[in-house]
Parts: structure tokens; C-alpha cells; sequence
């Protein structure tokens, strides 16, 4: 007897090398994951017939085994449930059969033979009266049942493959919506290019305040919008003109101090570092020290990173006699101005933070933790470039700043640029400040004369020729970019 072991990951595939190296008539012994795989242990139809075979059955002249121990003795009838052995038999002598065992031949030789057994077949189970039927019953029971648990892995495998499919016609999509996009794009753009190309053509004098606009620092977003709301018939002076009014008029500021100085509140002034933070609280502090005297005001600093910040606003209170507070957190912060209720005026110091750093958002979250209503003024370096001056806003935007303070008027090359973002920003700007001196360097913003200033100090764009400037008014788009009031 030859049995031999077939292992798979799937019982399909063990099954499958079964049949494929003992025939479709093989007998299956065993059936049982192990391991992760699956074990089969199979049996050859002809070693399966020949164990179930009586030895009385057997051919003249084969080998018998006798169960003798050297008594007279009928041999014990072999039980049907017994599990064959799986160990060869070997051929051994027979001895001389004694008169007993002989008497009981005629009985043995008088019991009928046993039916021939049938090829295994998975749909359809061996006879019940086989001899070897018994012991085979339950692998055979497992082997039948494995279609059915096949069937779920099939199903698992179809689902996953319908999934994959989706997952790859989504992919597609998106990537074919991307292209229309960009193609659409391509198309706006050279529509665009044409179409300033040819009001270039009609009408020359928007190219000319074009330049004008594009060398006192403005974007050709704002530029756009504004040369597509010029009334037709002007020549370049008065639409010139007609530029600087109007961009006057979009720059909303304060008209008199008394929505900070009178009125009093809370106010923390915001904004990266170096751009005059400090300097512009102690200027505030000198023009309410001025109006209402120092007992109405107090300081209150959060910059305890840098060296030296801390005691640099309280110099400034002890000049102008009023105490400066330090906190470190959001609690302190509250229990300062719970402290601090009956004051006039408070004034915070807030450590400086790039617009990129992620305290930003933890600086907003503690001004606006307090139970008290503090109003944010954010500090714009009129240095920085435009996208810089865009990013520092919407970092700092959150639930809604109150205004701004344009800093380092007077180190500034070009206004156009942070006019610009507070035009499209829609920003309140409520002071400008010009130099160190305290309180002299700090002033009510003019939007005319911050307009007139810009346009003084221009650059030189001779770069941009003829042929360029539809270019650059066709890639302007209008992100970020508010209604103009024209008024």
C-alpha cells in the first residue's frame, strides 16, 4: 500500500493533483488545513481494493496470514468498522492448517462475496455495506463539502475584482477630468490672450496704464479687473485718473481714531516676526497714555521666546508708567483680563510666528478662547512681497481680523504691493507707521495720499514688450480677488 500526501493552498487545487497522479478513482484518506495549506492524504483504487479484499478471497496460490499461535482454533471473524493497517503486508509461511480450522472452511467458503467496490466520486458516496466504507466516511464528507466553501473564495475573488475595476474607472475619470481641465484652461487662456491682443490693438492706451499699474507694485489680478471696469472713451491720463480714485476708494480706513482710542476695548496685535510688533503697541500705549491717561491702559506681553522682549515693552510702560503683564497660556491670559476688566484700553503683545508655523492656529485659538472680546490687529510689512503679504493674511484671517497697521512705511521700494492685498483682502486699515520714534512715527491712514505715494514710487517694467502684457492679463485670474468698488 502506497499512500501519499498532496498538499495546496486551495482543497480545489489539492484535488486537483490527486486526480492528476493517482487517477479519478483515487480513495481519500484525510482532508485538513495545515499551516496555512491544505493536506490531503490519498490512497491508489487498487492498493484500496486489495485492503478490502478478505484474505479468504484472495487468488490460489497467494499468501495467507493465519492468526495461530500454535492452538487448534477457528480464527476471530474480522470486524467491519476496523480501520485497515496502514503497514505493507509481507508473505509468511502457512503453516499446516489444524482439523478444526479445516472443519470450518465449508462455513467460511458458504458466506457471500463481497460486492465489488465502486470508483469514488465526490457527488455521490460509496455504499454503506463496503468494508472500508466506514472508516472513509467522514474525509470523504469533507471533500464533498470543499466546492461549497470553494464557491465563497469565488465570490471573495469576484467581489475584489469588481472593486479593483471600480477603483481603476475612478482613476480614470479623475484622470480624464484633469485633462479636460486643463485643456479647458488652455483654451481660456488663449481665448483670453487673443482677446486682450486685439483690445490692445483698439484700444492703446490700457496697455499704457497697464505699465503704470504693473510698476507701482499692483497684480495683474487687481489690473484686470480694473481695466475690464474702465469706461470706454478715455484717454490714458484720465484713465489714469480714474485708477488712483477708484483704488482710493477701495482702501477702507479709519477716518478718526476714535474706533481705538475712544471707544477702548481689547486689542492684540498680530503678525510674523519683525514686523514691528512691539514698536506699534508702544505707540498705541503713548496715544492712549496721551488721551486718557496712564491708569486707563495696561500691557499685557506673550512673547517670552525671544530674549529680551519682554523687557523691552516694559521699558516702554515704565517711560509711560504704566504696568506691562507676561503670560505664558491661554488660563493666564484669562485670568489677566479678568483682572484687567476696569481698564479703558488693553494692549497684547503677541510673540512673532511665521505664517507657516503651526502655532499660528494655536495663538488665534487662545485669543479667541478668552470670555473677553479681543479684537485682532494685524501688522503687514510694507516690505514683503505680495504672495508673502497673501499667506501672513490667510494665516492670520481666522473667525475675522478687525484691521491692520501697515508697517516700515519708509523702508518700503514699492506700496502697490501691500495696498494691494489690503484692496483685495478687504482689510481695515487703521494705522501706518514710518520709523522707530515713539509716538511721533505712527499715522492715520490716507488712502489717497498711500495711492499717490505708490505710483511716486514705481519700478521699471520696460521688460514686459507689447507681446507680453495679453499674456500676463490672460494667466491673471481672479482667485482670491473681490468685487472693486467703483463708487
Amino acid at each position: 500500500m502506497n499512500v501519499k500526501k498532496f498538499t495546496a493552498p486551495t482543497s480545489r487545487e489539492a484535488l486537483r493533483k490527486v486526480r492528476e497522479a493517482l487517477g479519478p478513482d483515487a480513495v481519500i484518506l484525510s482532508n485538513r488545513p495545515m499551516d496555512g495549506v491544505v493536506e490531503i492524504l490519498a490512497l491508489a483504487n487498487d492498493d484500496a481494493a486489495s485492503l478490502a479484499s478478505p484474505v479468504d478471497d484472495a487468488p490460489p496460490g497467494a499468501p495467507h496470514l493465519d492468526l495461530d499461535d500454535g492452538y487448534a482454533a477457528a480464527p476471530a471473524p474480522r470486524p467491519q468498522a476496523q480501520r485497515p493497517s496502514m503497514q505493507p503486508m509481507q508473505p509468511m509461511s502457512r503453516p499446516a492448517a489444524p482439523e478444526s480450522m479445516m472443519a470450518a472452511r465449508p462455513a467460511m467458503a458458504a458466506a457471500p462475496a463481497p460486492m465489488p467496490r465502486a470508483p469514488f466520486a465526490p457527488s455521490m458516496p460509496p455504499p454503506a455495506h463496503q468494508p472500508m466504507q466506514q472508516p472513509m466516511h467522514q474525509p470523504m464528507q469533507q471533500a464533498m463539502q470543499q466546492p461549497a466553501l470553494d464557491m465563497a473564495g469565488i465570490t471573495a475573488l469576484v467581489a475584489e475584482a469588481v472593486n479593483s475595476a471600480k477603483a481603476n474607472a475612478a482613476a480614470e475619470m479623475h484622470g480624464m477630468m484633469s485633462e479636460l481641465r486643463a485643456m479647458r484652461g488652455m483654451m481660456e487662456t488663449q481665448l483670453a490672450e487673443l482677446s486682450w491682443g486685439t483690445a490692445q490693438q483698439r484700444e492703446p492706451h490700457k496697455a499704457a496704464v497697464l505699465r503704470e499699474l504693473l510698476a507701482a507694485g499692483f497684480s495683474t489680478t487687481l489690473a484686470r479687473r480694473l481695466l475690464e471696469k474702465l469706461p470706454a472713451g478715455r484717454g490714458a491720463d484720465e484713465a489714469l485718473r480714474w485708477i488712483r480714485t477708484v483704488l482710493a476708494r477701495n482702501i477702507a480706513a479709519i477716518a478718526n481714531e476714535d474706533a481705538l482710542i475712544e471707544r477702548g476695548g481689547v486689542f492684540a496685535l498680530v503678525g510674523p516676526t519683525g514686523v514691528g510688533k512691539t514698536t506699534s503697541t508702544a505707540k498705541l500705549a503713548a496715544r492712549c497714555v496721551m488721551r486718557h491717561g496712564p491708569e486707563k491702559l495696561a500691557l499685557i506681553t506673550t512673547d517670552a521666546y525671544r530674549i529680551g522682549a519682554h523687557e523691552q515693552l516694559r521699558i516702554y510702560g515704565k517711560i509711560l508708567g504704566v504696568m506691562v503683564h507676561s503670560v505664558k497660556d491661554e488660563a493666564d491670559l484669562r485670568i489677566a483680563l479678568k483682572e484687567l476688566r476696569n481698564k479703558h484700553t488693553v494692549l497684547i503683545d503677541t510673540v512673532g510666528v511665521s505664517q507657516r508655523d503651526q502655532m499660528v492656529t494655536e495663538q488665534v485659538a487662545m485669543l479667541q478662547g478668552t470670555d473677553v472680546d479681543v479684537k485682532r490687529l494685524l501688522c503687514l510689512n510694507a516690505t514683503s512681497t505680495q504672495e508673502t503679504l497673501t499667506e501672513v493674511v490667510r494665516a492670520y484671517q481666522g473667525s475675522g481680523l478687525a484691521g491692520c497697521i501697515v508697517t516700515k512705511l519708509d523702508e518700503a521700494a514699492s506700496l502697490g504691493n501691500v495696498l494691494d492685498v489690503v484692496i483685495r483682502q478687504k482689510l481695515q486699515l487703521f494705522y501706518v507707521s514710518n520709523g522707530q520714534r515713539v509716538p511721533e512715527d505712527l499715522h492715520l491712514a490716507q488712502p489717497a495720499e498711500l495711492v499717490e505715494r505708490a505710483f511716486r514710487l514705481k519700478k521699471d517694467v520696460s521688460e514686459f514688450t507689447d507681446g507680453e502684457l495679453p499674456m500676463l492679463m490672460a494667466a491673471a485670474g481672479n482667485d482670491g480677488m473681490r468685487e472693486v468698488h467703483l463708487g
